[in-house]
This record gives C-alpha cells, structure tokens and sequence, in this order.
C-alpha cells in the first residue's frame, strides 16, 4: 500500500523573508502563484518553491498522504523525528535518519 506520495512543493523558510522573495521575484524572475503575509510561492518549472516568514530550517520537501496523524506515526517508529506540527493545517514537518526534512500534509485528493 502506497502511503505518501510527493507534491510538486518545496518550502523554505527565511527570518529575510522581504530580501528572499526580492530574489525569487526580481533576480530568477519567477512567476508568483500565491501571496499572503508570511508565504509566497513561486512557479520553477518542475517545482513550486514558497518562501515562508520565519526561522531558518533550510529546505523542506512535501509528502501528501490521507491520514497525517497515522503516517506520522508509522514514520516516527521508523526512526523519523518530530521538527515541529500544526494541527490545525493539519501538517507537520519530520526529519528521516538521513537528515531530509520533509513536510507531512493531508492528500485533498
């Protein structure tokens, strides 16, 4: 059974947040595909990168899945640690044994 798959996001986060999204708008000359106070995103092509307002944590990745609660679960029994969570999005970001900090969002589809 296939319990996550990838979205097409990749998120950072910046305290610089007004120089970064200079950067991604001005600089790479990307495309903006959602604004609001803390987070903006940007059209790369073969990803969506948003910059979001806040402490450093450097890239995140976007892992869908049904239910956020028993995958994050599953994934802390595997070796997976807890980073930080939001239940009201309801999302939270885990760091895997090999250090890849990814995002654990609930699959709309």
């Amino acid at each position: 059974m296939k319990h996550l798959h990838a979205s097409r996001d990749v998120i950072i986060r910046t305290p610089a947040w007004n120089e970064a999204v200079a950067f991604y708008e001005t600089v790479l000359e990307l495309p903006v595909t959602h604004a609001s106070e803390r987070l903006k995103g940007f059209e790369a092509g073969s990803f969506c990168l948003y910059v979001e307002d806040g402490a450093d944590h450097g890239p995140v990745f976007d892992f869908l899945v049904p239910d956020v609660q028993a995958e994050k679960r599953r994934l802390l029994a595997a070796g997976c640690s807890l980073v930080e969570e939001d239940a009201t999005v309801p999302r939270c970001y885990l760091r895997d044994p090999f250090g890849l900090m990814f995002n654990l969002g609930r699959d709309s589809a």
